[in-house]
């Protein structure tokens, strides 16, 4: 019988269609912590206009390791449909969550000219509130799924840029203490519907302002374990930063800003891997 393993934080359900008898076969699938992607994968529908997409890649390999076709991805930050682009090829269906219409819409048509038979469905909201969380709902239930195998969150990185003028957006939140505590709403309001075994990705990096580094991904992981100790950190992996728009072709100037400044250049981005378990106590009454 198909289950987990009587052991905490041991599985031997399958979350995925890797047909281990062929691993040789995966060479493409990262499974180092450290994560090497030269450059952003523009192919298909994937643009680069908009300021804040992550490099599709990284969902890319999440779905497949963590999911098996046909079933769900929730990304709560969507933004220019990344994730969701990448669900459809890979024949997941995805729900991807947007706080901005205007944004929803540019996601929407670049979704909409990718190819693939997952099905993909967005809801306009704040990812802290109850009407996205209904909306999420409807959607799974639309998709006849009562739950989701992985969670994805891109958040703004603080207040580095500004995406509207809206108090519920994360980049306007005052501090870095609101936006950790604004980011676990989020958490808590999503964590809920993750299956048991089912994965969560952070996609963050940190700050550097008045002198002073701020690691935002430190602040979310512990926020996150704060807010579900059903999430259990499986991973914490780090993605080199290639072709960063803000510092192409200043790579000379920002030598010399970090040298006459003592400080160091962002190269690094983290991803942060949680799995949920079994609630605490329960782990030895599932049988194998």
């Amino acid at each position: 019988m198909r289950g987990f393993d009587s052991r905490p934080g041991l599985m031997k359900r399958r979350v995925n269609d890797l047909e281990l008898k062929r691993w040789k076969e995966y060479d493409d699938l990262f499974t180092d912590s450290l994560w090497m992607i030269d450059a952003r994968d523009r192919s298909g529908a994937h643009t680069n206009t908009y300021h804040g997409n992550f490099v599709p890649q990284i969902p890319n390999q999440l779905m497949r390791r963590f999911t098996k076709k046909g079933g769900v991805v929730l990304d709560c930050f969507l933004g220019n449909g990344t994730t969701l682009i990448e669900s459809k090829k890979l024949g997941r269906n995805g729900i991807g969550v947007e706080l901005l219409p205007s944004v929803a819409r540019g996601a929407q048509k670049n979704i909409e000219e990718g190819n693939g038979a997952g099905k993909t469905e967005i809801v306009v909201g704040d990812s802290a509130g109850a009407k996205a969380r209904k909306g999420v709902e409807g959607a799974l239930k639309g998709m006849k799924k009562k739950a989701v195998q992985l969670i994805i969150l891109h958040p703004p990185y603080h207040d580095i840029i500004k995406f509207s003028g809206k108090k519920e957006d994360l980049s306007n939140a005052t501090s870095v203490e609101k936006f950790t505590n604004r980011f676990g709403d989020v958490v808590e309001n999503f964590s809920g519907l993750l299956e048991q075994g089912g994965s969560l990705a952070i996609v963050i990096g940190d700050k550097y302002e008045a002198g002073e580094w701020h690691p935002l991904a430190f602040y979310l992981l512990q926020e996150t374990l704060r807010r579900d100790t059903s999430l259990k950190l499986k991973s914490v992996i780090i993605k080199n930063m290639a072709g960063n728009r803000a510092k192409l072709n200043q790579e000379k100037l920002w030598r010399y800003r970090a040298l006459s400044g003592g400080f160091y250049i962002f190269k690094h981005e983290y991803i942060l891997l949680f799995r949920k378990s079994l609630p605490a106590g329960r782990q030895a009454d599932k049988k194998v």
